[in-house]
């Protein structure tokens, strides 16, 4: 099962408009938010990634309730976890 998992935009890369630091749930990746060109995220909004991509712009609310359901799920959220601990965009 591929899942998108909610994370909080730290900063952009300098030089690198498409990519941005996230954080989901303590793990702090660099993914691409080319996606989402025409509306892009400020650092402290939330997105949705899947992959290492930026699918959408989430609010807040939406993000804690798609972490704690990603959570009760268990193995799916772990194998999500997983391979987002794996990518390097950098």
């Amino acid at each position: 099962m591929c899942l998108g998992i909610p994370g909080e935009v730290i900063e952009f890369l300098p030089d690198q408009p498409d990519l941005a630091r996230v954080d989901v749930s303590g793990v702090r990746r660099v993914i691409n938010v080319g996606l989402l060109s025409d509306d892009l995220p400020k650092p402290g909004e939330w997105v949705l990634i899947h992959v290492g991509f930026a699918l959408s712009k989430i609010d807040e609310a939406e993000a804690a309730a798609a972490l704690q359901f990603l959570e009760g799920i268990g193995q799916a959220y772990a194998d999500e976890m997983e391979a987002l601990q794996a990518s390097q965009i950098e």
